[in-house]
């Protein structure tokens, strides 16, 4: 990504400090690197310590700037708050959270176990909560200003099949969206969600699309079943999530924006398309996803 793939004005978020959760790889990458080319200084956090900082040396290397790597189990409160006292004594509060992290891949219902569950809602729900909760707690403590953005799905309108986990938790965290920006408002803490609708990435491709099996996006980003004919392009949702954390629009809050093409709302965004698959195929999907997470695992340090 450039400047010139942002529609905002250089140094835009000088003197901001993002943490984006999830931040080594996918959508949290790049808009960790928006949030950087526009002067903020940015933490990372993920469970793959050296993911993570190849993500922070890359976009130092591309832009200047800082980008700090802290892998953090975002499942672990106590992680969460260790990792933020590291950030609040390396240059005061954080202006801006991102609650990017997230697991899910696709499985019919009746196959999941408590633990496949647990997988996704400790993560998504859980976690982002915990997350947004601690932050929350330090800005009223100290009467300070802050911002952040949930990355959810268009399902939390049109629900998940085949997804009920990450679609519960992102429907979770919509509801927690639009009441602490009631609740919080007073506090000038702000709270709203992007809704995204597809934009390929690697663990996206691994886990909901395995073996290339469902999808009708094309590789050169076209989508028939899209009413603009098309996937989404990380600057797009880049651009949205600075508008939402960046100076000049504090007067959104609450809301929970889709970006999709208006896919949802021509029927499209899920999955429900996989009610024709046979055993097999379910089989062969599980399989892929299996491979995909022992992958996952073995980069992991916490």
């Amino acid at each position: 990504m450039t400047p010139d793939d942002l529609m905002f004005k250089p140094g835009l978020m000088k003197g901001q400090r993002i943490l984006v959760t999830g931040g080594g790889t996918g959508l949290g990458k790049v808009m960790a690197e928006a949030f950087l080319i526009l002067g903020a200084e940015v933490y990372i956090w993920g469970r793959r310590g050296g993911v993570l900082q190849e993500a922070a040396d890359e976009l130092m290397a591309a832009h200047g700037g800082k980008v700090v790597a802290q892998p953090c189990d975002i499942r672990v409160p106590e992680a969460i708050s260790d990792n933020l006292d590291k950030i609040w004594s390396d240059g005061g509060a954080l202006t801006g959270l991102v609650n990017n992290a997230a697991g899910n891949f696709i499985s019919r219902t009746e196959d999941l176990s408590p633990r496949g569950f647990d997988a996704i809602t400790n993560i998504v729900f859980r976690g982002s909560f915990f997350v947004t909760l601690d932050c929350g707690k330090r800005w009223i403590a100290e009467k300070k200003p802050g911002s952040v953005v949930s990355i959810l799905t268009t399902w939390v309108w049109n629900g998940g099949p085949f997804t009920v986990p990450s679609a519960m938790s992102k429907a979770g965290l919509h509801i927690m969206t639009q009441s602490l920006a009631v609740e919080w408002g007073n506090r000038n803490i702000r709270l709203n969600a992007i809704a995204p609708g597809a934009f390929p990435t690697e663990g996206m491709t691994a886990r909901l699309n395995p073996g290339a099996t469902r999808r009708q996006d094309s590789d050169d980003g076209s989508s028939p079943g899209n009413p603009m004919g098309r996937v989404g392009k990380m600057p797009e949702l880049c651009n949205l999530a600075v508008l939402l954390l960046g100076p000049g629009a504090e007067y959104i809050n609450g809301q929970t924006i889709a970006i999709d093409g208006a896919g949802h709302q021509a029927g499209g965004g899920g999955f429900s398309a996989l009610r024709g698959w046979s055993d097999e195929q379910w089989e062969e999907a599980r399989a892929a996803i299996r491979g995909a997470n022992e992958k996952d695992r073995a980069q992991r340090t916490v």
